[in-house]
């Protein structure tokens, strides 16, 4: 299997050199930008398999680098990387395409952990690449070619959206609880942090649902977890 590329945006220099030092002792290949403008020319030109991007960036933030990624529909997972712990800077994060947040300081093994747990996510996707298409209304899913189709328009996910949606949906008509999900898209490290989830649900809907307001695909259960809810053409 050939090594994953990881692309660091970060300015602070040590802590550059210190992580591209570590990752390239875990057999990964590391790429690195110094600055917003220069990372995102970087990430533009050759797209990762994984960027780890610091919020507070000369030149470009990395708000702005995460917008542009997943509005070129790059689809490759994102770890930011904050000195802020307030609980709203990282929902943004979540909520502008991030699949995880690390905040400073950090440990080695927490951050090299969390990039082994987004990258195998985003792997679980093709493990049912056998599976014939689903459908559902007018959602249309070929897990061979990871494509989703809404009303005949495809729908471009990430990874660990797909992830998300290829559960829910081999389950269909079963509750599934938020341990469960959390565990079987993102990890067993992940299995307390319900607002993921929460997180990565809303993503969905917004690009699924005929109606965000009322789901009719993706459906919470209180207290418990979700249900994925198959529609036949002829109740609509």
């Amino acid at each position: 299997m050939s090594p994953k590329t990881l692309l660091i945006i970060e300015d602070d220099p040590v802590l550059l050199r210190g992580l591209k030092d570590n990752f390239e002792a875990q057999g990964y290949l590391v790429r690195t930008a110094k600055d917003g403008q220069k990372g995102l020319d970087a990430l533009l030109t050759a797209p990762p398999d994984l960027l780890l991007l610091d919020l507070m960036l000369p030149k470009v933030n990395g708000y702005e680098i995460c917008r542009t990624a997943r509005s070129r529909q790059l689809d490759m997972p994102i770890i930011m990387l904050t000195a802020r712990a307030d609980e709203m800077d990282r929902v943004v994060g979540l909520e502008i395409g991030a699949d995880d947040y690390v905040t400073k300081p950090f440990g080695g093994e927490e951050l090299l952990a969390r990039v082994r747990a987004v990258l195998r996510s985003a792997e679980v996707v093709g493990a049912v690449s056998d599976r014939p298409p689903f459908t559902s209304g007018d959602l249309k899913i070929s897990f061979a070619q990871r494509q989703v189709t809404v009303a005949g328009r495809e729908v471009k996910l990430t990874p660990t959206e797909f992830g998300l949606l290829q559960e829910l949906t081999l389950n269909a008509g079963k509750v599934l609880t938020h341990t469960h999900l959390l565990q079987k898209v993102w990890g067993p490290e992940y299995r307390d942090e319900k607002e993921y989830l929460h997180e990565f649900v809303r993503r969905l809907r917004n690009k699924l649902e005929p109606d965000k307001k009322k789901p009719s695909y993706i459906v919470s259960v209180p207290s418990i977890g979700y249900q994925f809810r198959s529609i036949d053409k002829t109740d609509q």
